[in-house]
């Protein structure tokens, strides 16, 4: 693949990530798309087993989401704004704490957002725990599993 191919790639990732964030769009499998597009054009037996990998990790995810409660985000008062401070804090704290920084930093990232918007850290150690509750494990688990995907694509094309 070429450069400009493996920007579309990442672009297509990022687009997924984003979009797990956001409620009805299909995150996680344009993550997965995006990692089938490029197992399809790149010849390397490493390509495959991060498009195996991939399916895998994705699979869990879903079956752990099942498991999980339904989510109901906008009944706790959750914003699209803390769903951006949510994010980039794990995106973040993935790259910053590599692969288990991310659970630290989405939880950082409500926490921030909610202490921006009410002011006081127990009202906002109170919001974080309402969010999580009422469908933030949900959206964690989903993030969590394209960002490992992420993560494995961007390891394969630099290293693999």
């Amino acid at each position: 693949m070429g450069v400009w191919e493996l920007l579309l790639v990442g672009l297509v990732m990022l687009l997924g990530l984003c979009g797990v964030l956001l409620p009805g769009v299909p995150g996680s499998w344009l993550v997965w798309a995006a990692v089938l597009w490029w197992a399809l054009q790149d010849p390397r037996a490493v390509a495959w087993w991060v498009l195996v990998g991939a399916t895998v990790v994705l699979l869990l995810s879903q079956v752990v989401r099942w498991a999980l409660p339904p989510r109901r985000l906008r009944a706790s008062g959750a914003t699209a704004r803390l769903a951006v401070y949510a994010g980039l804090g794990a995106l973040l704290g993935f790259f910053l704490l590599p692969v288990l920084g991310a659970v630290p930093g989405f939880l950082g990232g409500v926490y921030l957002g909610e202490r921006l918007r009410l002011g006081r850290a127990g009202e906002a150690r109170a919001a974080l725990r309402t969010t999580m509750r009422s469908g933030g494990w949900s959206v964690l688990t989903e993030l969590y599993a394209c960002l490992l995907i992420m993560g494995a694509w961007l390891g394969a094309v630099f290293w693999g």
